[in-house]
């Protein structure tokens, strides 16, 4: 008797779905949510290797989200080869980047999950612009990988031979009356509310516009910033702000900094921009200007969407791009780099959208433009 109810035991216990572990389910059901919540986060962490909502799966991925997080972990390998002594936090620096593309995997996958909840979808669609001052910021930390120094004394003798003046340094001193500083000073610094303006309407009208937009000014970004890695070049200021302990004045044959006019000085979106430059600047963001290259992408979706201001705004545009030499911000080879890298990327960009752009590019039917 005791034999048979052995074999009766074994053959229960062997069924699919029986067993102790499934005896210990039973009996300890509280336990189940605590080990679903281990296993999602296990499989985050290990960027899904498993089979969770939350794992490697990238079929939400747009345009934006290969872009994004392909920068960031490609300056992650750029810092991991080339770190030197340069940055001594290199192993802290390539933890952060893959937790911040972690986190941005995360935000899309989340987002799928609840593609209704307003807030989700807003930080979905718009997560890149948290990551631009890091980015840029960033870049002036790094850009001492493969020089030392800044390059800044080619440019000037470059501007030197091919204009016989330099035009980033006497421009101020050729029209220093207070009303041309006041204007294209206000030029410059409207590059922020192009930014954000030509975002925002877009934003309020129409999402997938806003998705289109986005895309492409990070493109431009991402372009700029690793460009400012490889190629440090603060620009004409470099000879009057005190950025560095010997300023190139003998690349030009200068004897003593370059000083600003009174009249300029005392204009208010002049002290305005010092203070920007002063606090927040990054020495080295100088070659492309992304001031006149993304300024040029904001201008496009003007004219492609927002036709009402297009030609005010291309005339900003045009009187920014004049600021950024008479404010001895770039050079003229800077701005010459920051039409081309524009006018490169901006069809790339939108080529590279409609490919990878996701269901925000597949509907092809969008409002007409105003």
């Amino acid at each position: 008797m005791k034999n048979e109810e052995r074999d009766s035991w074994r053959s229960f216990s062997q069924k699919p779905g029986h067993g102790r572990a499934t005896l210990r389910r039973s009996h300890a059901s509280d336990v189940v949510p605590k080990r679903q919540l281990r296993k999602l986060l296990f499989e985050f962490l290990s960027f899904g290797l498993g089979r969770s909502d939350f794992g490697l799966r990238t079929s939400n991925y747009t345009f934006i989200d290969y872009a994004t997080q392909g920068y960031i972990l490609l300056v992650a390998l750029i810092i991991l080869v080339l770190h030197g002594t340069a940055v001594p936090d290199w192993k802290w620096r390539i933890a952060t980047h893959w937790g911040v593309v972690g986190l941005v995997h995360l935000l899309i996958a989340w987002h799928a999950r609840r593609p209704a909840n307003r807030l989700l979808d807003f930080l979905r669609h718009s997560y890149p612009i948290l990551l631009y001052v890091w980015l840029y910021g960033e870049s002036g930390e790094l850009n001492q990988m493969l020089f030392r120094g800044y390059l800044d004394a080619y440019f000037l003798r470059l501007e030197q031979a091919f204009f016989g003046w330099q035009p980033g340094i006497e421009l101020m001193y050729r029209f220093p009356a207070r009303l041309v500083s006041e204007v294209l000073y206000a030029a410059y610094f409207s590059y922020y509310f192009m930014i954000g303006g030509i975002g925002l309407a877009l934003l309020l009208r129409d999402r997938r516009q806003f998705a289109h937009y986005i895309s492409v000014v990070s493109f431009v970004f991402y372009a700029c910033y690793l460009t400012y890695i490889f190629v440090p070049v603060v620009g004409p200021r470099i000879l009057c702000d005190n950025i560095v302990p010997n300023p190139p004045l003998d690349a030009i044959g200068l004897l003593a900094p370059p000083g600003v006019p009174d009249s300029v000085a005392a204009a208010v979106f002049y002290r305005l921009m010092a203070f920007i430059y002063d606090h927040f600047e990054t020495p080295g963001a100088a070659f492309p200007s992304s001031h006149v290259a993304v300024a040029i992408v904001t201008v496009y979706f003007s004219f492609l969407y927002l036709r009402r201001i297009r030609w005010l705004h291309l005339a900003v545009a045009v009187l920014l791009c004049v600021a950024t030499i008479y404010g001895r911000y770039h050079y003229v080879a800077d701005i010459l780099a920051g039409g081309v890298t524009a006018a490169a990327l901006i069809p790339a960009g939108n080529w590279l959208y409609r490919r990878f752009g996701g269901p925000a590019a597949a509907d092809r039917h969008a409002p007409r433009p105003v």
